[in-house]
Parts: structure tokens; sequence; C-alpha cells
């Protein structure tokens, strides 16, 4: 472990300026927390969105009798259905990125009469529950909805205090100084150049890594929390431009632990290399270990693993 050098913090700071913005890792269609989806005349036309993933449920409830239940290549689902509602569990005969139509026709004399669904398999992220309704929501489905969107507003207000807290001091080497950043006990690196390894079939060569460890911490839901970031300069082997849109950071175990984001400037063009960062918040307990960094592209059907990750 080292204190990070002046040209690397430069470097961290111009990283940190505007011009590099941070890419979701999920889309709307995966949005935690309960989906209102409310049908329309025009509804039957288009297709639904639903974000899946192997092994985790998405359950569906309907305000109508379901009279049939379209959905190809069902030996690949488990599947629990009643009257009004069923529950998928993808299993791991899916692939990322693939999309898979669900059809679901309601009992004769309602309107409309089906509604179309596009279960897209994400490498991640699933949604949970999404209730359907054909009418106008009841008072306790909008109250659901207006707590949940509450619970979303409060944790986007502290997101951007915690961002405004990080922003609003001096800038640059004056500011990681005054967030105790610099000297001792402040960002410490690590080299894993050596360590880190690609996956055969990947896309995407590492030719250069290194972790950072922020020592200052705080706490969250009665844990302290570190501050973790992964660079890796990454060479693009494929035919076309490569852009991650999102990373989950593999435990030993197995677990997945969602990072803040991805950043970088441009997409990795052919046979070009390019930094990408990735930044992620852990627990003290958590974050000791060998992880696996995985990352999926624009369309959510190409993934890419680096094994060997470790932290200062």
């Amino acid at each position: 472990m080292h204190v990070l050098s002046a040209a690397v913090l430069v470097r961290l700071v111009l990283l940190a300026a505007p011009l590099v913005s941070p890419i979701p890792t999920a889309p709307a269609a995966c949005k935690a927390g309960t989906r209102h989806l409310e049908l329309t005349a025009d509804t039957p036309r288009e297709a639904l969105a639903v974000c899946i993933h192997p092994g985790l449920t998405t359950s569906f409830f309907f305000d109508a009798a379901l009279a049939r239940v379209e959905l190809p290549g069902r030996e690949r689902f488990r599947v629990m259905a009643d009257e009004t509602g069923l529950t998928l569990m993808p299993t791991g005969a899916l692939t990322r990125g693939e999309r898979v139509p669900m059809h679901v026709t309601f009992q004769e004399g309602t309107d409309p009469a089906g509604v179309r669904f596009l279960l897209v398999v994400h490498p991640s992220e699933a949604a949970r529950l999404v209730q359907v309704t054909r009418q106008p929501r009841s008072l306790e489905s909008y109250r659901e909805g207006e707590q949940q969107a509450r619970a979303d507003t409060h944790a986007c207000e502290a997101d951007k205090a915690r961002l405004e807290a990080e922003c609003s001091g001096p800038r640059g080497l004056l500011g990681l100084l005054a967030q105790g950043l610099l000297g001792e006990g402040g960002i410490v690196s690590k080299d894993l150049t050596e360590n880190v390894t690609s996956r055969p079939g990947n896309t995407l060569e590492s030719t250069r890594a290194r972790s950072y460890r922020s020592n200052t911490t705080h706490a969250e839901g009665g844990h302290e929390v570190v501050r973790l970031a992964v660079e890796q300069e990454l060479r693009n082997h494929g035919s076309t431009p490569w852009t991650p849109t999102g990373a989950v950071l593999v435990g030993p175990g197995g677990e997945e632990w969602k990072t803040l984001g991805v950043w970088l400037l441009k997409p990795i063009a052919p046979g070009k290399k390019l930094s990408v960062m990735v930044e992620i918040e852990l627990t003290e307990e958590a974050a000791r270990g060998t992880f696996t960094l995985k990352l999926w592209s624009q369309d959510g059907g190409t993934e890419e693993f680096f094994d060997g990750i470790t932290f200062p």
C-alpha cells in the first residue's frame, strides 16, 4: 500500500471533472419496488419491457382473470400461475441481453383483451413486482406509488447532499486535502496489473489495473462504509466500439455488489485502449478478499469478466 503520488491525484481530479459523466447501471424497467402499468386502448400495440434475471423471481398481478399466457421457451422458466397472477423465475439457460416475448390474454369480455411484454434478461437486475391495471388505480394503489416515489426522492436527496458536500469545498488538491484524502491515512492504491486476468472469450483485455481505497469512512445503516475504486486500461479486441453501461463486483462467495457507476471519456474503439473506472461503497468487512469485476455493454448482451480484483 502506498499514498497516491501527485501525478495520480491530479489524474483523479481530472477524471472527476464534468467532462466525465456516470453511466446508469440499470434501465428504468429494472427499477426496484412495485411497478404500476396501466393499460389503455393503445397498450396492446406496444410490448412493455420488464427486466428479468436468472434465479430472481418476477411476479405479475392483474385486475382481470387470465385466459392464456403465451411464453416461448417456457421450459426455461419456473412458472407459477393462478387466476389473476403469475410468477416467473428464469433459469441459467437464458443468455444476457436476450429478449423473450410474453403475451397475456384476459378472459372474454375484458377490454383491452390482452397485453404483450418483452422480458429482457439483465446482467444483474430484475423487476420484482409488476401490477397491471385496466382501469383507474385504487386510492390504496396510488398511496403505495406515492410512498415509493417519496422513498426514491429521499434516496436521491441523500445522494445529492453527499455530492454537494463533496463538491462545495475547494477543488483540486486543496479539495482532497480538505476531505482528509491527502497525506497519511488518505487515499491509498494498489497496482493490480500482474494480478488481474481477463477471462477467455472476453472482448476486452485488461492491460493495466489499479485499485484505490479511501481510509475515511461514513456510517450507513449502522455500518462503517468505505469508498473504493478500480481503474483499468482495457484494449478492445472486437470489431465495433465498446461502451460499458453497468458493472457489479462479484465477491468471493458469489454475492454481487452494485457499483456507484462506470466512468469513461468515450467508447473504446476497435484495437484501441482506454481507461475505465468504477466506484463502489462497501463495509470494511465486505471489502476483504478477491473479487471479479463484471462489466456489460450498451445492448446488455456482452459481458466482460476480470478476475483477481483486490483492494489496499
